[in-house]
């Protein structure tokens, strides 16, 4: 008889733990926020350093002992320690990408060859450094979230990449695959913010484009080409820019991602059906996932405490537990907002903000 329960890890597995209890499964989390909701979704809770095998190891082998744990989700996170993919591979059953095709996709030098070869463009990219007056910008080899992301000043940074900045609207793409075949979900704009001293961290995204109806295909079409080449499975994402009608590539998601919360529908079981090779013939929204809809990651201008006293919005998640102090540049806690247009989500999300970044105190 199959275990009741799932393991979920990932830097923070509020989103997944939350959509597992709403499919009725009991969610064993690792993560590195432990959050209030989270907290809230899961059977079970473990707050680590890092996803680090030296961190991840004391933790998950006691859990291992204790539930009978056999599937394993794995969120953000990874691409800094594929070491920690390999391991937890050997001791579950990924319902997700296996660890080579992890890999190969957020491996850069891999995943621009596949773009080469396959004829699908994507700003000039360079590994050595290039003068710092041609508008480029330094790229984290193995980032996430826009980490780290910077316009390149000639300053030295290890493990990195430099990127033309091309203009236009960032968009992403989340997509069911099956190993050799794609399926669209959905397409959503995206915007990035400065903090600290990164200068294009992700803040969030709506499911509204003016994509037109050729960059849809276009990008579908690049996806029929990408998944085969790259063996993906199950909820993936592409991130690109278009400006004007042109398109280009930054890089592919391999697991699930933030795209998820703005759709309805049983994704997560989409998701175990198309790891195992299996796409549904048609994807079913429910009336929530028709409505405009937009994920917000709010982030810490400067350093914040969170106050036992704080009147959480109740369309707010990622809820940092009371006497948190949140540094310059770190996410505070996230906003999902549903509206009838677009802009009302807009109007939504700053007066939301605002209201709550006046009410912590600053240190």
């Amino acid at each position: 008889m199959p275990s009741p329960y799932l393991l979920i890890i990932a830097t923070s597995a509020r989103m997944l733990a939350q959509i597992a209890y709403q499919a009725g499964i009991k969610a064993v989390v690792i993560d590195l926020f432990a959050d209030t909701d989270t907290r809230r979704y899961a059977t079970a809770w473990r707050q680590i350093a890092s996803l680090s095998l030296n961190d991840l190891l004391p933790t998950l082998e006691p859990l291992l002992a204790e539930y009978p744990l056999h599937d394993l989700i794995y969120g953000s996170g990874f691409e800094s320690f594929p070491e920690s993919l390999s391991y937890l591979n050997q001791r579950l059953h990924l319902i997700s990408n296996t660890p080579a095709v992890f890999v190969n996709t957020v491996n850069k030098h891999a995943f621009f060859a596949v773009l080469d070869s396959l004829q699908i463009p994507y700003p000039d990219s360079v590994f050595t450094p290039p003068a710092p007056d041609g508008g480029w910008l330094s790229k984290p080899l193995c980032g996430q979230g826009g980490l780290g992301i910077r316009h390149w000043q000639a300053e030295p940074l290890a493990e990195n990449y430099w990127q033309k900045y091309q203009t236009g609207l960032p968009h992403s793409v989340l997509f069911l695959a099956d190993g050799q075949h794609p399926q669209v979900l959905g397409f959503h704009r995206q915007w990035t913010t400065a903090a600290g001293s990164d200068g294009f961290l992700f803040a969030g995204l709506i499911n509204c484009t003016a994509l037109s109806a050729r960059h849809k295909a276009l990008i579908t079409a690049w996806l029929g080409k990408l998944v085969p080449m790259l063996g993906l499975k199950g909820l993936n994402s592409l991130d690109f820019i278009q400006d004007g009608t042109a398109l280009w590539v930054l890089e592919i998601n391999p697991r699930p991602s933030a795209s998820m919360q703005l759709y309805g529908g049983d994704l997560l079981s989409l998701h175990r059906h198309a790891c195992a090779g299996h796409l549904p013939t048609i994807y079913h929204q429910d009336k929530a996932g028709t409505e405009a809809c937009a994920y917000q990651i709010i982030y810490a201008k400067e350093t914040v405490y969170i106050p036992d006293t704080l009147a959480w919005p109740q369309n707010c998640a990622d809820l940092p537990p009371a006497g948190t102090i949140c540094h310059t540049g770190q996410p505070i806690c996230s906003l999902l907002v549903r509206q009838k247009t677009a802009q009302m989500v807009y109007e939504q999300l700053q007066y939301q903000q605002r209201a709550l970044l006046r009410q912590l105190p600053c240190l």
